[in-house]
């Protein structure tokens, strides 16, 4: 699974906010009087935390899957974060970028893929660097 940087925006882009909450779980519809604007949500004051150190990378392959990480879904990748056992990481592997989850083990440390069909990559006599910690997948609901 290859990664591809993505422009960021200064600019806010904001879509309405509707104010009535979508349950899930419960039947029914809501009023057509709560079906209103009240605000404007900018999608990247909730989704962004350290703007100077965040970036957006488009996902090809389908390495993580089991993860639910699809082809073409949106990573927001921290970078100023320390990557930990466990996390879905964005890696540069012999220069090129990549998506896996870091597990750090005693047995085999490295970068898994979340689909059987590939092979885990060794933390070891590889040149790897740990490019940013993922925070989000923004993918299409199907």
């Amino acid at each position: 699974m290859h990664c591809r940087l993505l422009p960021a925006h200064t600019t806010p882009i904001t879509c309405p906010m509707i104010e009535y909450r979508v349950r899930a779980g419960v039947s029914g519809f809501p009023s057509p009087a709560q079906d209103y604007a009240t605000d404007r949500l900018d999608l990247n004051a909730h989704v962004v935390r350290r703007p100077a150190s965040t970036f957006y990378l488009s996902v090809e392959g389908d390495s993580m899957t089991g993860a639910r990480i699809q082809p073409g879904d949106i990573l927001v990748v921290d970078r100023a974060l320390t990557a930990r056992h466990g996390h879905i990481v964005v890696a540069v592997v012999d220069g090129e970028m990549t998506v896996k989850t870091l597990r750090l083990t005693d047995a085999l440390p490295g970068l898994y893929s979340e689909n059987r069909d590939y092979a885990p990559i060794p933390l070891i006599n590889r040149d790897i660097q740990i490019w940013g910690v993922v925070t989000f997948v923004i993918h299409e609901a199907a």
